[in-house]
């Protein structure tokens, strides 16, 4: 008889691996918008990636459910919706897919009730064009040489969902932070984009030759890549990961297009609990340290029963007076409260 594979890409082991090359084509109706990479992604060596994302890789305590969920949207190429309790790693699950399947560091799109769709997907400075064109106007009457158009390149910018959107050979994982706190309608102008993998930018589409690329900055620091026609079109879908506070209703039409994942509160699962302080600070569970460890986190979990408290609150007390053989117990127990107090 044949073993069955293990059809998971992400296995939440905080291990980097390739996995990421084992992902099947899109489903029938989700299929490619284009067969063409525009670019190749260079993806940083795992040691040479910013340290936050390194921590939080190597740190993040993944359930059966959350793997379960992150390759679900990986197989079906739709966004995850990631509701749950502040401190429960909702923001950080980027980071820990990101990092064991070396898909680069992640974008991130911060919203706030300003945010519209078009700061997702690219900007564009038309003063500092209409400047720069009196400026050229200036010099031509001078007699300095000044070319005919100034290149548009200039005053475009790929935002971070147009970013993830470009067509590379490795997907993007892309971060929309607090979609609570967005317009009424950006989930809404968000479904098109999701939907189809692809937008346009205008002010490209109407130039003279719009078959010429023009190179846009996009992601890291001197990353370009070319544009034709003003359309960009994803290769790979990609990840993508909203997070909610639960503040709020969306649209049935979003809610269709994305999977939904409830973020377990490891405050309410003494084992989790541990798990994640120790992945944080392994050296405090060695020796005489640890039967105080042990007794922090119990006490905290009994607290996070009837109190609404964030794992980080814990991570902060066990730092401050664990191991402090000469503070005073009283002293202890008076900071422990005042960096733990609750939420609300």
């Amino acid at each position: 008889m044949t073993e069955p594979t293990d059809w998971r890409l992400f296995l939440g082991t905080r291990v980097p691996h390739d996995g990421i090359t084992r992902l099947p084509d899109p489903p029938p109706w989700r299929p490619y918008r284009t067969d063409h990479v525009v670019a190749e992604r260079h993806i940083p060596a795992d040691d040479q990636l910013p340290p936050a994302m390194q921590q939080r890789g190597r740190t993040f305590q993944a359930t059966p459910e959350i793997v379960e969920m992150v390759n679900a949207a990986l197989y079906l190429r739709r966004p995850l919706l990631v509701t749950g309790n502040p401190g429960t790693g909702k923001s950080s699950l980027v980071d820990a897919v990101a990092w064991e399947l070396r898909l680069g560091e992640p974008l991130r799109w911060s919203i706030t009730s300003r945010s519209t769709l078009r700061d997702g997907l690219y900007t564009y400075d038309a003063v500092g064009r209409l400047h720069a064109t009196q400026q050229a106007l200036t010099e031509r009457e001078a007699g300095q040489p000044v070319p005919d158009e100034l290149p548009m390149s200039q005053f475009l910018r790929l935002g971070p969902l147009g970013t993830a959107l470009l067509p590379t050979q490795v997907p993007r994982a892309l971060l929309i932070d607090e979609i609570d706190k967005a317009d009424l309608d950006l989930p809404n102008d968000l479904l098109n984009v999701l939907e189809e993998g692809e937008f346009e930018i205008p002010e490209l589409a109407r130039q003279k030759d719009a078959t010429v690329p023009v190179r846009l900055h996009g992601g890291g620091p001197g990353d370009t890549y070319p544009v034709t026609g003003g359309r960009v079109q994803a290769q790979q879908f990609p990840l993508v990961v909203f997070t909610s506070n639960g503040e709020r209703e969306f649209p049935p039409a979003f809610l269709r297009r994305c999977l939904r994942l409830q973020m377990p509160d490891p405050c309410q699962d003494v084992t989790r609990l541990t798990q994640v302080v120790q992945a944080h600070l392994a050296e405090y569970f060695q020796g005489e340290l640890a039967a105080e460890v042990q007794q922090r986190i119990a006490d905290f979990a009994q607290r996070a029963a009837t109190e609404r408290l964030a794992t980080d609150q814990l991570l902060n007390a066990v730092l401050l007076v664990v191991g402090r053989a000469g503070l005073p117990a009283e002293q202890k127990e008076a900071l422990v409260k005042r960096v733990t107090q609750p939420l609300g």
